[in-house]
C-alpha cells in the first residue's frame, strides 16, 4: 500500500482522489523537470492567470502580500537567459564554461520564466509599524516567497507544465532590473523556468522518516 493510500484509509476516504490525498497527489506530481521545451498548448495569458491566482492565494505574514512576479516569454525569456549566460561567462573559467553554457541552453529552450521578487518597501513599512517584530519581517518575507514559488510550481505541474527553480540572484540582479524596468525596491529571490516536459524527472528518494520527524503523545 502506497503512502497516499494509507492516508486515504486513515482519514476514511474511499480512494486517493478525495480530501488531503488529492492535495498530496498534486504535491507529489511537482518535480524538478530539466528537459523542457516550447511545445505547450497553453497561451501566455492562460499561464499568467494560473501564476497570478496561485500567488494571490498564497499566505503571507500579516497578509503583507510581499511577493511580486515578472513573467517572461518569447524574446524576453531568451534575453533573460542570455543575461545569465554572459554574467556567468565573466565568472566561470573558460575551460569549464561549456557545461555552464549547455545548462543555460537547456533553460532557454523552455517556454517561459517566472521571476520571483519580494517588495522591500512593504517589508520596511512593516518593520516600522511593528518594531517589536522588525527582525522577523525579512525572514517572514522569505517564507512568503517560498510558499508562492511552491504554489506556482505545483499549479503548473497540474497542467503538465514542467519547471525547475533556479537561483542566479544576486549576480544578475542589476542588469535584469535595468533590462526589464524592475522597481529598485523589488528584491529578486528565484527564477522558475518552465515549458513542455520533454523527459520525465528521475526517481526521487527519501531519507528515513526517523531522521526527520518526531512525535510526542
Amino acid at each position: 500500500m502506497s503512502i497516499l493510500e494509507k492516508i486515504s484509509q486513515a482519514f476514511g476516504h474511499k480512494d486517493e482522489q478525495q480530501g488531503s490525498a488529492q492535495f498530496l497527489k498534486a504535491i507529489e506530481k511537482r518535480r524538478s523537470i530539466y528537459a523542457i521545451g516550447k511545445n505547450l498548448n497553453q497561451s501566455p495569458d492562460a499561464i499568467d492567470a494560473l501564476i497570478h491566482t496561485a500567488v494571490k492565494l498564497s499566505p503571507s505574514s500579516f497578509n503583507s502580500q510581499t511577493s511580486r512576479v515578472v513573467t517572461l516569454y518569447g524574446e524576453a525569456h531568451t534575453q533573460f537567459w542570455n543575461i545569465v549566460r554572459e554574467t556567468l561567462r565573466k565568472i566561470v573559467p573558460a575551460d569549464a564554461f561549456a557545461g555552464t553554457n549547455a545548462k543555460i541552453d537547456s533553460f532557454a529552450a523552455g517556454y517561459g520564466t517566472a521571476l520571483f521578487y519580494e517588495d522591500q518597501n512593504v517589508v520596511k513599512g512593516l518593520q516600522e509599524q511593528f518594531a517589536l517584530y522588525a527582525d522577523n519581517f525579512p525572514v517572514w518575507s522569505e517564507h512568503s516567497s517560498a510558499i508562492a514559488q511552491f504554489a506556482v510550481w505545483t499549479a503548473l505541474a497540474q497542467e503538465n507544465i514542467g519547471a525547475s527553480l533556479q537561483h542566479y540572484n544576486p549576480i544578475i540582479d542589476d542588469e535584469v532590473a535595468a533590462t526589464f524596468e524592475i522597481p529598485a525596491h523589488w528584491k529578486l529571490r528565484a527564477q522558475l523556468v518552465f515549458g513542455s516536459i520533454e523527459a520525465p524527472a528521475g526517481e526521487k528518494t527519501f531519507m528515513d522518516d526517523a531522521e526527520r520527524f518526531k512525535t510526542f503523545r
